[in-house]
């Protein structure tokens, strides 16, 4: 992020009045042709990435890309105030401090201009004031930074529902007796508790998700350790081995599967 990007967001808003800015969300809605309720579930998500830290954007955009979503990027707040009042996007990520408007501000605006579309706030202000603030600016969720992409995912498909009158997302998973809570972040196997370390869970969480199908090594290291290549270490087989311990020792049948040549399996 800019060093300089919350310097030039409280400059800008204080030059700014309210009025001004819900004139500018209403009168830029160029090409709007609002938010369809119908949109086919097969549809694309359509994004509005508004983030101005390169480095995050650019792994935002292409994680996004990687399971269909359509992303669009801006890193100037007043550029994402332009570009979200278009009002043809099924979520919004909205960062806080942004050059030229700070992200409370442009929320604010759109809600007050009668734009609807859920956001979701991506901030590295993470007190409980922060978030009740950004809550209550017109925020439908808030997520802090660092994060893990599974859950940033599955924030953005409950947000994505939610705005579409789709039901409600599970927030459970489970495999035979093997449950797992993504609220609460427990899990537990025949009514017995489990320990796991967030890099675990994230991986027990990603094996949950695709239940059944063989997962492979790239598919790991891209999903649960955000690498894009092979580092060419056992840190997998490592995981995979505490994790089986873990969910499998004790218990039966095993779950946990290896796949001689093709990677690993979650099998009720």
């Amino acid at each position: 992020m800019h060093t300089s990007g919350a310097d030039h967001a409280q400059a800008e808003t204080r030059d700014a009045s309210p009025d001004s800015l819900t004139g500018l969300a209403k009168g830029r809605k160029l090409w709007q042709h609002g938010a369809n309720p119908n949109r086919l579930k097969a549809t694309p998500m359509r994004v509005l990435l508004v983030e101005d830290d390169p480095q995050l954007s650019s792994f935002l955009r292409k994680a996004l890309g990687e399971i269909g979503a359509i992303v669009d990027h801006t890193g100037d707040g007043r550029e994402g105030l332009f570009a979200a009042s278009g009002g043809n996007y099924d979520v919004l990520i909205l960062d806080r401090m942004l050059p030229k408007l700070d992200g409370l501000t442009i929320l604010r605006t759109l809600r007050a201009s009668g734009d609807t579309t859920p956001v979701l706030i991506l901030s590295a202000l993470g007190e409980v004031e922060d978030r009740v603030e950004g809550l209550r600016a017109g925020g439908d969720d808030y997520l802090v930074k660092p994060f893990a992409f599974s859950e940033l995912q599955a924030r953005l498909e409950a947000l994505a529902r939610r705005g579409t009158g789709q039901a409600a997302p599970t927030t459970r998973l489970q495999v035979a007796d093997l449950e797992l809570d993504l609220l609460t972040r427990e899990v537990q196997r025949a009514g017995t508790a489990i320990v796991l370390q967030p890099r675990e869970f994230r991986l027990l969480e990603y094996l949950m998700r695709h239940a059944g199908q063989v997962v492979t090594r790239t598919m790991l290291l891209e999903h649960v350790w955000d690498y894009h290549f092979d580092p060419q270490t056992n840190v997998i087989d490592v995981h995979i081995s505490r994790l089986r311990a873990k969910i499998d020792k004790g218990f039966d049948p095993p779950l946990l599967h290896t796949v001689r040549g093709a990677g690993y399996a979650l099998r009720g």
